[in-house]
């Protein structure tokens, strides 16, 4: 198995399209993981229904830390 580790912080307009991209690879044995740092925008609500759709995805929520 690949997991494959997505940060993102008020990603509401490029999250979509970057889950959707790596969701759609022809490998299948893979994990999702996105780590949500503290989001203020509509990040979170996307991630949150994107993960119902796919069990691969498994999304983090925290504060924000900033970068590293």
């Amino acid at each position: 198995m690949i997991s494959i580790i997505i940060p993102c912080y008020n990603a509401e307009k490029t999250i979509k399209r970057c889950l959707e991209s790596v969701i759609s690879q022809t490998y299948k044995n893979i994990e999702i993981v996105i780590i949500n740092d503290g989001s203020t925008d509509k990040t979170r609500d996307i991630l949150e229904e994107i993960s119902k759709t796919d069990d691969r995805v498994k999304v983090l929520h925290q504060q924000n830390s900033f970068a590293g």
